[in-house]
């Protein structure tokens, strides 16, 4: 069956996930993380896409994005990916993916949802427990947003919206923090990743179908996973 095409529209939020294949990991030192990291600076800034959050675990990736353009997502990753993937393979003297198939991406209605989603990445090497606090991991932009690290990161309209000023903006969003995500939009929003679904309410949805004849329903054929399911790292 051929790939169903990417269907990314200019100017929206994405949530965008990339596992290793078989869940395995894709970074093991400090210089792993930094490069990759180093690659989405440079990559992104070319293809013209805003990054506003992420978060980098062991054997997968989350990143917070818009694109300038409905090819800018694709092309960023297809590259990244690819020139990490090189990068990694001659660091351990091995062949073979990296990856496990494609990203996947779930464009985000922003007024609604998109501060949850930036806690949703933040907060999951907690999840995980990794960490008890999210300040606590290295590999996310927790501390750009919460305490305002200098960063290449571009701060969403909606980020900007909690404050006047930088330190007004930090301290609304560690705020945001003290409350863990609400139990339904959890499950949306890992839903949402794993199917490549929007994260948003139904009118959001059937006005994003009538205005850019997008097909939203679910990618996948077969039953639908249980909750359970959806939440195995």
């Amino acid at each position: 069956m051929p790939r169903r095409p990417r269907m990314y529209i200019p100017g929206f939020p994405y949530h965008i996930v990339q596992r290793g294949n078989n869940r395995k990991a894709c970074f093991f030192v400090k210089d792993n993380f930094a490069f990759y990291l180093q690659l989405w600076k440079e990559i992104s800034a070319r293809y013209g896409v805003s990054v506003h959050a992420y978060c980098l675990m062991t054997n997968h990736i989350h990143f917070l994005v818009t694109p300038d353009t409905s090819e800018a997502i694709s092309n960023t990753m297809k590259v990244v990916g690819s020139r990490y993937a090189y990068y990694l393979n001659k660091q351990l003297n091995r062949t073979g993916t990296l990856w496990e198939g494609r990203h996947k991406a779930s464009l985000i209605q922003s007024e609604r949802y998109l501060l949850t989603c930036y806690r949703y990445v933040e907060l999951n090497p907690v999840r995980a427990q990794m960490v008890s606090r999210p300040e606590e991991y290295p590999w996310s932009s927790y501390r750009i947003n919460a305490w305002g690290d200098t960063s290449w990161l571009k701060p969403h309209g909606e980020y900007l919206k909690l404050g006047h000023s930088k330190e007004d903006r930090c301290r609304s969003y560690r705020e945001l923090f003290r409350d863990q995500i609400d139990a339904d939009d959890l499950h949306l929003i890992t839903k949402a990743a794993h199917y490549c679904q929007p994260v948003s309410d139904k009118g959001f949805r059937e006005e994003l179908s009538v205005r850019y004849g997008l097909e939203l329903g679910q990618m996948f054929r077969g039953r639908p996973r249980k909750r359970e399911e959806l939440y195995k790292k």
